[in-house]
């Protein structure tokens, strides 16, 4: 039998705390997406790593708390549901914050699963070594039995190098591969396409606006020398829709631009991207809506 250790990972923790950061550090590219903002990755992403001695395949998952629509016990199920079937679950924590509800929410759901976890001190280049130390602590007083506590920063390849060879040793000896050597996702263009867009909505947009939109993918058409793809954004609110189209149409273009270029990188080829903004009252609110925007609960 082959050495080639492989399985399944899973990513948890409350909202913010580094989670997609770590897997596109790990992947040496982005397939998920990032912002300083609370709640940004709604789906599970899968994220593919392989090599000559393991294939790890992470699942990235939104952050849980507090859910205040039927999006929100969407994104909180999707998480949960991550840690069912896995190998080894990564449980973050960033270490310049305090431990809330949320995390120790987490833990309760954590305490039920038969994968090890590792307890990820995320951001510490964000504090001192004292702080730190008292941090690591304050998590070792809660009383659960985190296999590893591994303290990390996605900014120092060391780290996170360590913490695959941590992984690695709890990975079961299968001799398989669950997906080809080139794939680091298994996740559909139009999937990809969505979040790119999304991301570029959040860093551009305040307020509320960014967790009231979703993207749908209307066409995209893949021909020799161009990728034309063909977008809606859908806003919850008339009062919105003109704050992401901006002055004389300034605010969707700057988005349109920074879109095409992310997707130029992802696609390496040239792009052509149309993007359309119309509303849905109340979609996050609207089971039926949420599903038919990409948020589909059933499938986790």
């Amino acid at each position: 039998m082959s050495n080639l250790r492989s399985g399944f990972v899973s990513i948890i923790g409350r909202p913010n705390v580094g989670k997609s950061t770590l897997l596109n550090t790990i992947l040496g590219q982005k397939i998920s997406i990032v912002t300083n903002k609370a709640q940004t990755t709604r789906n599970r992403i899968n994220g593919i790593l392989t090599n000559d001695e393991y294939q790890m395949v992470f699942l990235d998952t939104p952050g849980v708390h507090t859910p205040k629509h039927e999006l929100g016990k969407f994104m909180n199920k999707v998480a949960l549901s991550s840690v069912k079937g896995v190998d080894v679950v990564i449980f973050m924590a960033p270490s310049n914050e305090k431990i809330g509800d949320n995390d120790k929410f987490v833990l309760k759901n954590l305490a039920k699963v038969e994968a090890p976890v590792f307890l990820i001190i995320s951001k510490i280049d964000l504090v001192t070594k004292i702080e730190l130390e008292n941090k690591i602590r304050e998590w070792k007083e809660i009383g659960f039995n985190f296999k590893e506590i591994i303290c990390i920063s996605s900014l120092v390849i060391e780290s996170v190098n360590n913490l695959l060879l941590k992984i690695k040793n709890f990975l079961p000896n299968t001799g398989i591969k669950y997906y080809p050597d080139n794939d680091v996702t298994d996740q559909p263009e139009r999937f990809l396409v969505r979040e790119l867009i999304r991301e570029e909505l959040l860093l551009q947009t305040d307020q509320e606006v960014p967790y009231s939109i979703a993207i749908l993918v209307d066409k995209i058409e893949d021909k020799p020398n161009i990728l034309k793809i063909l977008a809606t954004i859908y806003c919850e609110r008339k009062s919105q829709k003109p704050i992401i189209i901006g002055n004389k149409g300034i605010m969707i273009k700057n988005i349109g631009i920074e879109s095409r270029k992310k997707l130029e990188i992802l696609f390496n080829k040239q792009v052509y991207l149309e993007l359309f903004v119309k509303v849905k009252e109340g979609w996050r609110s609207s089971p039926s809506l949420i599903k038919q925007l990409g948020y589909d609960k059933d499938t986790y």
